[in-house]
């Protein structure tokens, strides 16, 4: 895919993954509409792309909220006229075990990481019809790929955000619109650390899971945001983004039932 002059529309692009693939893109000429629920990242990502020489355009948006993902289409061809890329990345997590969470977490979370990915594409998806090429880009985990305890609800999620983005490809197949989903492995962002806790858990545990959670996350945002960009040129279906989602993913494969026997030592609950 030609990302040179292409506009893409990238949620959560204030920080993280969603940042650095703002400026892997935008190093090839690609326009933006950056949206995230903290107008003030955003507004910092624009502002990092200043000299890129690209137009960008900032919009607060929480992915959980139907009129505003509704409203968004029009902010967008408002601002530069098209959208021929749409990258789902805004994302959330919460810990704990099923019976730890409670029921308005697993949906609060359930309402960003996966419904925020349907909407946006609903709403997005005529913008890209209208492209000779276009692509829709879905942000799911490692852990859409296998599904540790103490992960029900964010593998859930991920797991969902996989299913939906293969069944969307074959349906679009033939068409201009391209679907990739992508596994980021342990990526160097703030999702552990802004992990919502369940309720009453133990403080003490918390701070113990987000320590763990944190020393596997080693890979530099702008380096993950590189494979990312590659992959949605040569109009790949699934970007593995890490060696050790690309470890879990063979494991996967080759021990589809019995790999947690092997990961659970470095997964603890």
């Amino acid at each position: 895919m030609k990302l040179s002059d292409q506009v893409a529309v990238i949620t959560g692009a204030g920080s993280g993954i969603g940042r650095a693939l703002a400026m892997s893109l935008a190093r090839r000429g690609c326009h933006l509409a950056l949206a995230d629920i903290r107008r003030d990242g955003a507004a910092e990502t624009a502002r990092l792309l200043q000299q890129t020489g690209v137009r960008t355009s900032v919009h607060e948006l929480d992915v959980a909220d139907r009129e505003a993902v509704h409203a968004l289409p029009d902010a967008v061809l408002a601002e530069h006229g098209r959208a021929g890329l749409l990258i789902n990345n805004a994302g959330v997590a919460l810990g704990g075990t099923f019976e730890q969470v409670s029921e308005s977490d697993f949906d609060w979370l359930m309402a960003i990481n996966f419904h925020g990915v349907v909407r946006m594409t609903r709403a997005f998806l005529p913008l890209l019809r209208q492209n000779d090429e276009a692509r829709l880009v879905n942000v799911s985990s490692l852990y859409g790929l296998v599904a540790p305890a103490g992960q029900t609800a964010y593998a859930a999620s991920k797991f969902a955000v996989r299913g939906f983005s293969n069944a969307l490809r074959h349906e679009l197949e033939g068409s201009s619109v391209g679907v990739t989903v992508v596994h980021p492995g342990g990526v160097a962002t703030s999702i552990a650390a802004n992990a919502r806790a369940p309720a009453g858990a133990n403080a003490t545990e918390i701070a113990l899971r987000r320590e763990r959670a944190n020393k596997m996350l080693r890979m530099p945002p702008e380096r993950a945001g590189e494979i990312i960009a590659r992959g949605i040129e040569r109009n790949k279906a699934r970007v593995i983004v890490g060696a050790d989602a690309s470890f879990v993913s063979w494991m996967e494969r080759l021990m589809p039932v019995s790999y947690w026997s092997l990961l659970k030592k470095a997964y603890p609950t």
